[in-house]
């Protein structure tokens, strides 16, 4: 009987780039169902009782350590993870493979190549594990969202409040900050902007731009893998690359 396989997995491109990369170097088994979110995920293990679960530590509604709590000796589970060195440490220590993100093609064959080898037996008891993972993966506090900008206009530094910003673009050195009657200029790149401002209030919608969830007006399709967005208050329509289509789904 084939390896059957559930994937829990709440990032779009790394559930896509992990079921792309088992069918190459595991195409022996079969990836039977593919989860979101915690509960879809015990919902989809209850329903196709798979024998290996590939499941991220951080997910909504419940997380992989719960999950796996739950699933207790039932599966092998191998841990998706982006943590630092103290929780690897923890996984060094116990019988459970993990994988750290972004998950590579060579690492994840050695884990397939593992997995085969424990198949013939019964899945290890991992409750120390959990408990020493629980510890190692608490989240840090988070920081205050961003509230304000320093912006060059002109010879002047503007005080920007980030609620004005209808969106921001890469523009070589430089973010533009753009608001609805003029612009400004600072240095601050977007991926660090990604982590300071207010996810629910931007949205990364291209490698090159973030948006204002309250200024959108419309999403359109240009074709089949582009969109583009009509703002509330500006003329230019900005572009949403493929990646990032699935945030204007119904």
């Amino acid at each position: 009987m084939k390896p059957q396989i559930l994937i829990a997995e709440d990032e779009p491109l790394m559930r896509e780039r992990l079921q792309e990369l088992l069918q190459r170097v595991w195409p022996q088994a079969a990836i039977v169902a593919i989860a979101e979110n915690g509960p879809d995920a015990w919902d989809a293990f209850l329903e196709h009782e798979p024998s290996v679960v590939f499941l991220d530590i951080r997910m909504p509604g419940m997380s992989g350590l719960e999950l796996a709590r739950k699933i207790g000796r039932q599966a092998h589970v191998v841990f998706i993870t982006a943590y630092d060195q103290y929780a690897v440490e923890a996984f060094e220590a116990g019988s459970v493979d993990y994988l750290l993100k972004p998950v590579e093609e060579q690492r994840l064959a050695i884990a397939v190549e593992r997995l085969k080898d424990k198949l013939s037996s019964a899945p290890p008891d991992i409750q120390m594990l959990l408990r020493s993972l629980q510890s190692a993966a608490a989240p840090a506090p988070a920081a205050p969202a961003m509230k304000w900008i320093k912006a060059t206009v002109g010879k002047q530094i503007r005080l920007i409040n980030v609620a004005d910003v209808l969106f921001f673009q890469s523009d070589t050195k430089y973010t533009r900050v753009v608001l609805a009657d003029s612009e400004a200029l600072i240095r601050t790149p977007i991926k660090e902007l990604l982590s300071s401002l207010d996810p629910e209030q931007f949205w990364q919608i291209h490698r090159s731009f973030m948006v204002n969830v309250h200024q959108i007006a419309a999403a359109e399709r240009v074709d089949a893998e582009r969109m583009q967005l009509i703002l509330k208050d500006h003329s230019e329509k900005l572009p949403v690359s493929r990646n990032f289509t699935h945030l204007f789904r119904e």
